[in-house]
This record gives C-alpha cells, sequence and structure tokens, in this order.
C-alpha cells in the first residue's frame, strides 16, 4: 500500500474519484448545492495537492479530499455554523479571487466498500495531515459526518457527539477514529449540509410518499426532512461535528 496526492499522480484522478460509496449511501446528498463547486475534477485541478490516495498496487482504493481557503478574515469565523456548505463556499470564492489559503479543510473520506474494516480511513487522515503540512497550510479542519447518528435522526447532534465511551472515548465509531488519530472535537457545525428540493424528488431520491407536513425520517439521513405540502419543499438541514487536526 502506498500514499499518493493527485499533484504527485494526475492520472489516477479518475480512478481515485471513482472509487464508489457505500451501498445505501443517501441518494439526496446530490442536492446539495454546495457539493457542485467542489466536484472531483474541479477539486483534482485546483487542489490536487490537497487530494489523496490509497493505493494497492496502482489502483487506488481509498481517497481523503481537502480544500483550502483564507480563514484569518474579520468576515469569517474559524468554525462556521454552516460548516461544509460554508467552507466550500469559501474555497471557492478564494480560488477564484487569488486569495491565499491559510487553512484546509477536508470535505470526504472514501474507502472502497471491499475495504471496510482494514483501517484504511485511519492511513488516509494521517495522510491528509502530512499534505496539509507539506502545502504549508497552518490547521486542518474537518466539519465530521458521522454516519452512523443515522440510526437516531431525531437526536439532536450536540447530545449524540457528547456521548462517550466507559474510557472516555466517543461512543460513535467515527468520531472515535479521529480522536484516536489526534483530531479534537471543537464544537457543532449545527447548519452544515443542506438539501433543499420540490416534494417530487424527495420521492424520486427515497421512495417515500412526502404526503404529509412535518418531519420525514429518510434512510440514510442524519436529521429528518422537514417537509410542506403547502408549499411543495421539504428542507434537509444536516449538522456536523467540527474536528480540528495539525498538520504533520
Amino acid at each position: 500500500m502506498t500514499i499518493v496526492t493527485l499533484a504527485q499522480r494526475p492520472d489516477l484522478a479518475v480512478a481515485t474519484f471513482a472509487i464508489p460509496y457505500p451501498p445505501g449511501s443517501p441518494r439526496f446528498m446530490e442536492g446539495n448545492l454546495a457539493g457542485s463547486l467542489a466536484r472531483g475534477p474541479r477539486v483534482a485541478r485546483r487542489w490536487p495537492h490537497l487530494v489523496v490516495a490509497l493505493l494497492d498496487g496502482d489502483r487506488p482504493i481509498a481517497r481523503g479530499v481537502m480544500v483550502a481557503y483564507r480563514s484569518d478574515r474579520d468576515d469569517r469565523a474559524a468554525l462556521p455554523d454552516l460548516g461544509w456548505d460554508q467552507t466550500a463556499t469559501w474555497a471557492a470564492e478564494d480560488a477564484l479571487d487569488d486569495i491565499a489559503p491559510d487553512t484546509a479543510c477536508a470535505l470526504e473520506i472514501a474507502v472502497h466498500p471491499e475495504r471496510h474494516g482494514h483501517g484504511d480511513s485511519t492511513v488516509v487522515l494521517n495522510a491528509m495531515r502530512e499534505a496539509v503540512g507539506a502545502a504549508g497550510l497552518e490547521t486542518l479542519v474537518i466539519p465530521v459526518r458521522p454516519p452512523d447518528k443515522a440510526t437516531k435522526p431525531m437526536q439532536p447532534m450536540h447530545e449524540y457527539a457528547g456521548q462517550t465511551r466507559a474510557d472516555g472515548l466517543p461512543a460513535d465509531r467515527w468520531l472515535r477514529t479521529h480522536v484516536r488519530a489526534g483530531g479534537r472535537i471543537e464544537t457543532i457545525a449545527s447548519c452544515s449540509m443542506t438539501v433543499q428540493a420540490p416534494l417530487a424528488q424527495w420521492r424520486h431520491w427515497t421512495g417515500l410518499p412526502f404526503d404529509s407536513d412535518g418531519p420525514v425520517a429518510v434512510e440514510g439521513a442524519l436529521a429528518p426532512v422537514l417537509t410542506s405540502t403547502a408549499h411543495n419543499i421539504g428542507v434537509y438541514v444536516e449538522a456536523n461535528v467540527w474536528i480540528t487536526h495539525t498538520p504533520a
């Protein structure tokens, strides 16, 4: 197993971003508008040094994707409530405006489904810290999406993330992975990722009727979708957990 960045191996960009998500991953996430600013080909062109790939031979089996922006500004919070959406937008703005970054934000870590349980995510996370250090950036921040939270969509994220085991580590396995790797849980990004769409689109994504008002639990969602039949809209607002890592 070896680790490379796409700056070192640009020929692997397509294969790296082709690593599939786990079966059953929520389709509605494709409706996140800020995510269109950080599509794979765009990130590979603008921040290839911040995309790491774990290789088995010459085949990418896991990836870590980051973008960069400037957080040391009076009009920007270090850890914004809008989390994923905000940092993806800031990175796009700064890239367009040629503003030098000081912070890296990890947007995802993806491991090929056939490799789950092998510890690849920790290897990728450590490689991301090294890539941030090599880029001369001061901080790595991550709006972490703990997927097991989907089993408790009605529980507020601050309650879920605050649960610990007898050894003091987070009860959630993905938060625990970050803490074991040296990450520090900071706060909750209460409105980190938003998807809004007409109810017909939600029916297409989920197969659910969406024929009544109020919260709707959707498979894979960390929070309920808030719906209004009168206004023909469903809005999903996902909280994430801000974790900081020190660049290596």
